[in-house]
């Protein structure tokens, strides 16, 4: 494990390499414990570069055996070879040169799962963001593209599957217990899409004609006895690659595309150029053992690691600095296929609540980073929501300001312009600047500036004048490093609802620059007069969530219901009840904090319950509105000073007023959407399933009895009611019997299956209250808890941190303390996962003092550990003095 150096690495520090790799041939010899890998690296020097300039190779815990130049064994005098170096002098000032060296390494003690692994009887890699120097010396960065071609011996038994990148050469015995195979791919790609997979697995294979009539072999490995469970992903592939085509233009470049789905993994999955590998929770699926939300998390993940292979692959970043360029785009062209394969409105609510409920916190805390940042010391710490979510969000405004045609010429540019480079940001936007004409100057700030932006809002009616006039101001707050900044461009989407419901149309818009529905706010404070309004609209304002802003806009009730009643924007329909839901939800929680009997306005249970019972609208958008704000949703609007069981019990309290006012809505809504029929994991099947089972919870909320989930329990014939009423149960009567005995059957009956019981762990993690500590300490002795499972220890520890707030937020401050004490145990066998999950802890400032000192405590006890990893230090010291 790498501890700290402390170095901080800067964007203004970037320079190319001082040699040039041309090819790149590697031979692994796989063994458990000893593997060795011979890597053959024809080097040339950079034109320009000083004579005397060494070549320098990236190492991380490192042993070399042997190293050759130009298959020469080199002079010692020559080289400095450490566990995190390999330095070579005198070299060639023209000629091409090769060096060829051997490490050996043990896959079997890598329990960081970065660089080459052995878990569970199979080798596997993860290079990205710097894991192939753990492998062999190697100037381990993006923009160093080169052609490689691996050869992998092994034995046969043990390892009949031999797999990597690009295109499959051949194979063959190698003496008499191994066998060896060779592959080739002519696409030249950095380090860190290198992979390998061996060992022994079951396959699924189908084939896929491109639009130029190519047939692509696809293949989906997976541990043996689980094939049938990989149907939907292979599905789900088949559907990316042709959308892919139809949408952006994009073939598939090789003979061969596999995916890998191993257990023991750090990530979600990696899109390896030809060999993507996957964490298999998002493979394997089937009605019994996977949720609705599992079989659509498959389906936006396969998409998302396949249509890398243009946006990250083809084209990829200069430097790590660039990493929105790769994962922001295409988290918003998976986000474009799930809208079209699902219910758009719907699939955008959910990415709003996510960017809510993770990124938003982000950006108001300690770990605020632009979404293009200029200086990191651990890169794998930048795997974030912002550089994810938001750099998702930034290219869905560069749609919404160019509009379609131009946004499509602007890809379609960048595709032809950037294809096979190592490219930037600003790449990126010169070529929608050049494809639409447009000086994006000023919104490549959305890069620069961290912080979300808060929009004050007011608007003002004058009769006689027939007009509108909207007033805007914008305000970014100041984050770590970044204390002033500019005034954004921000496209906001807007329309203008009449008294009976229609969309009113403005003769003339004065004020600024609106294209269509979109006002562009580009200044600090700016106003938009509407002429020729007749009568007094209701504003509707980021309609689509346009731009990824807070709105302070203080609208009435009654102008919210008739929004969320009359809305064409179902977002804005959901966003509506979301502004009128917040207030009473902040109300009940400083009411129960003050000692007070919590009420709820009529008007607002009344909109909830009149969309709720609304035929007319799609079951999975009803589901959604009634959904009510989180407990961390409560909290971040709260602002600070914030007493998490009072925010709970102010929550309980609202859902309880819905729930006896609406009783005969909820039981309209379950009995209609009970009826049992073949389980489709489509979207129409997951909408009334999430109906049902959020009526479900009213019910058992007002009649307060575990009789009907356990009911529902007993008769679910899919994972997904199955899990629903378990979580009613478990979550709303912990201490029945009937839960009890659900908690147990659950456990009996998938005992075998892992992914299943990391929900049973999950379940049981979340339960709130301060008990809830010592039930996840009793579950970590359970037999099926494996602390070094990545996806075990986020099911028990993880989701107790980041979704159980009443529980990890006790007043007495014994679970920071135990979290503190899993961090330090984590860290040495896996520094990635444990920095991720301290990121828990990045907004215990906003807690009230007792809690915040109780906190601050346990960060300080792991900020005092002397040997913590890069990564854990990094994220310690920035939560605790950003």
């Amino acid at each position: 494990m790498r501890t700290d150096t402390g170095r901080i690495v800067h964007l203004a520090d970037y320079r190319p390499t001082d040699f040039v790799l041309e090819r790149v041939d590697l031979t692994f010899e796989l063994d458990p414990t000893e593997t060795k890998v011979e890597a053959r690296l024809i080097f040339h020097r950079r034109e320009g570069v000083d004579a005397a300039a060494p070549l320098v190779l990236d190492g991380d815990d490192l042993t070399m055996t042997s190293l050759l130049f130009d298959q020469i064994e080199l002079d010692p005098a020559r080289y400095t070879a450490t566990p995190e170096s390999l330095t070579i002098r005198d070299l060639p000032e023209s000629t091409p040169f090769e060096i060829t060296v051997v490490t050996m390494i043990n896959p079997e003690a890598n329990t960081q799962l970065m660089g080459l692994y052995r878990s569970n009887g199979i080798y596997c890699t993860q290079c990205e963001a710097e894991g192939f120097r753990r492998i062999t010396y190697f100037p381990d960065r993006p923009d160093v593209l080169a052609v490689y071609t691996i050869n992998i011996i092994a034995d046969k038994a043990a390892n009949p599957l031999l797999l990597s990148n690009g295109n499959f050469l051949g194979g063959a015995g190698f003496g008499p217990d191994k066998h060896f195979a060779a592959w080739f791919d002519p696409h030249p790609k950095p380090s860190y899409l290198f992979a390998l997979v061996a060992g022994d697995l079951g396959i699924v294979e189908d084939t896929f004609t491109t639009m130029s009539g190519r047939e692509v072999a696809l293949k989906i490995y997976v541990e043996h006895g689980k094939e049938p469970r990989a149907a939907y992903a292979m599905d789900a592939l088949k559907r990316s690659m042709k959308w892919d085509e139809e949408v952006f233009g994009r073939e598939y470049d090789l003979d061969i595309f596999m995916i890998v789905a191993v257990s023991d993994f750090n990530m979600g999955a990696m899109e390896n150029k030809g060999l993507n590998i996957f964490n298999d929770k998002y493979v394997l699926a089937d009605p019994e053992t996977a949720t609705d939300q599992d079989y659509a998390n498959i389906e936006a993940i396969i998409a998302h690691e396949y249509f890398h292979n243009w946006t990250g692959n083809r084209i990829t970043c200069r430097d790590w600095f660039q990493l929105c360029l790769k994962e922001g785009l295409t988290v918003y062209r998976d986000h474009e296929f799930s809208a079209d394969m699902r219910s758009r409105s719907v699939k955008r609510i959910a990415e709003v609540r996510h960017l809510r409920s993770e990124q938003f916190p982000e950006d108001a805390g300690p770990l605020a980073h632009p979404v293009r940042p200029t200086k990191y010391r651990e890169i794998n710490n930048f795997y974030t929501t912002t550089v994810y979510e938001k750099g998702s969000e930034v290219t869905r405004m560069i749609a919404t300001i160019l509009g379609r045609d131009d946004f499509k010429k602007g890809m379609d540019l960048y595709f032809e312009r950037h294809d096979g480079d190592a490219a930037t940001v600003e790449d990126f936007v010169k070529c929608f600047e050049d494809a639409s004409g447009r000086d994006l100057t000023q919104f490549s700030l959305w890069y620069h500036q961290a912080g979300t932006p808060q929009i004050t809002v007011s608007s003002a009616y004058d009769a006689s004048a027939k007009t509108l006039t909207l007033s805007l101001e914008q305000m970014i707050p100041a984050t770590p490093g970044q204390s002033n900044k500019e005034p954004m461009h921000i496209p906001l989407r807007f329309a203008l609802i009449s008294e009976n419901g229609s969309e009113a149309t403005a003769s003339s818009i004065a004020g600024g620059d609106v294209t269509g529905d979109v006002l562009h706010l580009t200044q600090r404070a700016q106003s938009f007069t509407f002429s020729g309004i007749g009568s007094r609209p209701v504003v509707s304002l980021n309609r689509g969530f346009s731009a990824p802003v807070t709105l302070h806009f203080s609208q009435s009730a009654e102008d919210l219901g008739h929004i969320a009643r009359h809305d064409s924007d179902l977002f804005a329909r959901w966003q509506a009840i979301t502004d009128l839901a917040l207030p009473a939800l902040t109300d009940a929680a400083k009411t129960v904090r003050d000692g007070g009997s919590v009420t709820i306005s009529d008007a607002f249970v009344g909109v909830l319950l009149a969309i709720a019972a609304d035929e007319t609208l799609e079951p999975a958008f009803r589901a959604q509105a009634l959904t009510l704000p989180s407990e961390a949703d409560i909290a971040r609007e709260i602002g600070g000073n914030n007493d998490p069981d009072a925010i709970h019990a102010g929550r309980q309290a609202v859902l309880m007023a819905i729930a006896t006012a609406g009783t005969d809505v909820f039981r309209t809504l379950y009995a209609a959407h009970s009826a049992s029929g073949p389980f489709s994991p489509d979207a129409a099947g997951a909408g009334k399933r999430a109906l049902k089972n959020i009526a479900l919870s009213f019910l058992s909320l007002a009649e307060n009895s575990p009789a009907l989930a356990a009911e529902a329990f007993g008769r679910a014939d899919n994972m997904t009611d199955m899990s629903q009423a378990l979580t009613i149960l478990a979550h709303r009567f912990p201490d029945a019997e009937e839960t009890k005995q659900a908690l147990i059957a659950f456990e009996t009956r998938f005992a075998a299956n892992a992914l299943v019981l990391d929900k049973w762990f999950t379940i049981q993690a979340t339960i709130p209250g301060a008990a809830s500590l010592d039930r996840v300490k009793a579950l970590m002795t359970s037999p099926h808890f494996q602390p070094t499972n990545p996806n075990r220890v986020r099911s028990l520890v993880g989701t107790f941190a980041f979704g159980n707030a009443t529980g990890f937020n006790r007043a007495d401050g014994a679970a920071y303390a135990f979290f503190a004490e899993q961090i330090l145990a984590i860290d040495p066998r896996n520094p990635q996962l444990a920095a991720r999950l301290l990121t828990a802890m990045r907004s215990w400032r906003l807690l009230e003092p007792g809690r915040a000192d109780k906190a601050r405590a346990a960060l300080t006890t792991i900020e005092a550990s002397t040997t913590l990893s890069t990564d854990v230090r990094d994220i310690v010291d920035r939560i605790l003095k950003g």
